[in-house]
């Protein structure tokens, strides 16, 4: 395991980060090197080996949860990230769940309701593609949207805003003092990057279905965008719960830190196979030798 993950993109808890200081890209990052896009492959085929066998002992071991979000800018490649990660991983022990604009029943009910629902259980990986902080991201930065969530009194000032990071801040150390393992991401891609996606998208027939008139309008609320994560980052990230900003301008690069860093918060686990009771342990070579006798 590479010595830099995770602590070398985790976000302090202290308040200090900036966004205008976290890199999309290092200095070792060269996207044309066909070694280095090499090793970086070998490296995610190696971590989807390690992440298979410890996502076998943490079904097994059925104690904790590991729950996985993810957050970005459009095209920062948060689909292929979990894609590429977790191709190794058994399906039986994950399960992904994308949040776009909420519909009219979880608009009826208080924002942290339709993810609560789909929490992963004891024993399983849940990925949240998107999550309850897009009520403090693209909600705070279109704060019209909020008149469709019906909340009685004063919405949109700072003190609500403060209320909705307490209300997060809340719910994730509930989920981490009963066994839920929290890791945030944030995809760090840049908006020069981010335009070339986007043109790649309109160019590739093959990637059509991926443009939207509605991403490059968003564009246009970029610096409000980068001043909302540089909150939500500083507001929400705690030992319990820690956030790391990723760059995400090299893709192949990106999933491996990702990959490592979840491997380095399982491995830290408390995690093994369960051994049988003492008492039905002692059968064990009866129970051999019945089955052997069998014709």
């Amino acid at each position: 395991m590479h010595q830099e993950f995770p602590e070398r993109f985790r976000v302090p808890c202290d308040g200090s980060f900036r966004v205008a200081d976290a890199t999309t890209a290092l200095p070792e990052d060269d996207h044309d090197d066909p070694k280095h896009r090499r090793r970086l492959k070998k490296r995610l085929a190696k971590a989807n080996d390690r992440l298979y066998d410890l996502q076998r002992v943490l079904y097994a071991d059925n104690r904790y949860a590991l729950l996985l979000v993810f957050q970005a800018m459009d095209a920062a490649g948060k689909d292929s990230t979990i894609r590429k990660v977790m191709s190794g991983v058994n399906p039986a022990g994950c399960q992904v769940f994308s949040f776009k604009q909420p519909s009219t029943l979880e608009l009826d009910h208080d924002f942290l309701w339709r993810t609560s629902a789909r929490m992963p259980e004891r024993g399983r990986i849940g990925i949240f593609n998107r999550s309850y902080y897009e009520e403090v991201l693209v909600v705070r930065v279109h704060p019209e949207y909020l008149q469709g969530q019906r909340i009685p009194g004063k919405t949109g000032g700072e003190d609500f805003w403060q209320a909705r990071f307490r209300s997060i801040r809340d719910q994730e150390l509930h989920l981490a003092t009963n066994g839920t393992v929290i890791l945030k991401f944030w995809l760090n891609v840049s908006r020069e990057e981010q335009k070339n996606r986007f043109l790649e998208r309109l160019d590739n027939p093959e990637k059509n279905w991926k443009f939207s008139a509605a991403d490059v309008n968003e564009r246009q609320h970029w610096p409000a965008y980068m001043a909302c994560y540089e909150e939500m980052l500083n507001e929400t990230s705690r030992p319990h719960a820690p956030w790391y900003a990723i760059p995400a301008d090299n893709k192949p690069a990106m999933r491996v830190f990702v990959a490592e860093t979840i491997i380095e918060t399982l491995e830290s686990l408390d995690i093994s196979y369960p051994r049988p009771p003492a008492e039905e342990f002692e059968h064990f070579e009866e129970y051999r030798a019945r089955l052997e006798a069998e014709e």
